[in-house]
């Protein structure tokens, strides 16, 4: 496996199952020294190093940020993955789930960018990398909510990206399709027919299934290494087509 990250210290939000910890669990397998921050950490195994933090309490953060900056020696990546969902219309969640919504899946990326941006500043080679959605630029049913924060993260990429470029920071998002997550897997749990909605999801997308974690992964730690050094405002959809491709109808 290639070791293109060697010398390199990572930060993953979320980092303890699903997209967050495949992604780790590569970033370290291409030579980078890993922290993972999540509310439940205690599952992360070696070489991964594990630290409790909750997304939405700032001082939470700032602790678990600096603890594994000390850890780790400093940081060059953080990859923001730490994330909640919603299904529904505008009408369907009250003004505290939009409220926890939005303070999780935005205000966390700022709460550590914040808390990790003196450690960015000393590395050689910094990268921050936003976990957005293909939400952020595509009308999709039954996600008002969970759109609404996804879109407010691909812009805070961008702002984010303008702001830190002349610093030597580069930032940039990754747009997943429908993921085989945990998170996916609970929605298809409680639908009526688990089994038709499996089929929906995966055909809404034009390669014909759900995205695998260690897809996503894959693009998180492109756009994290060396070989993206020129790449900085960019969304990297990772969708199956879904975003950029209109198929005809399969033949019957």
């Amino acid at each position: 496996m290639s070791a293109e990250l060697e010398g390199l210290r990572a930060l993953v939000t979320g980092g303890a199952s699903g997209i967050g910890l495949a992604t780790a669990r590569l970033l370290a397998t291409r030579g980078a020294e890993v922290a993972v921050l999540d509310l439940d950490p205690r599952g992360v195994e070696m070489p991964l190093l594990g630290f409790a933090a909750d997304v939405s309490d700032d001082a939470s953060v700032r602790a678990a940020v600096a603890s594994a900056a000390s850890a780790l020696g400093g940081l060059d990546i953080l990859v923001n993955n730490a994330g909640i969902g919603a299904a529904g219309t505008v009408e369907d969640n009250d003004d505290e789930q939009w409220q926890r919504v939005m303070d999780v899946n935005v205000l966390g990326i700022v709460r550590t960018t914040r808390a990790a941006l003196p450690h960015l500043r000393g590395s050689d080679h910094a990268a921050i990398v936003n976990m957005c959605s293909i939400a952020a630029t595509a009308g999709l049913p039954q996600r008002a909510l969970y759109s609404a924060s996804k879109g407010a993260v691909l812009s805070l990429t961008l702002a984010m990206a303008a702001d830190h470029v002349r610093e030597g920071i580069r930032v940039n998002c990754v747009n997943p399709g429908t993921v085989d997550t945990p998170w996916v897997g609970r929605l298809l749990g409680a639908a009526e027919d688990p089994a038709a909605e499996r089929a929906a999801l995966q055909a809404r997308q034009p390669h014909g299934r759900l995205v695998l974690p260690d897809e996503v992964a894959a693009a998180v730690a492109y756009l994290a290494g060396p070989l993206a050094g020129s790449t900085t405002g960019t969304a990297l959809a990772v969708d199956g087509g879904m975003g950029g491709l209109r198929l005809r109808p399969a033949a019957p």
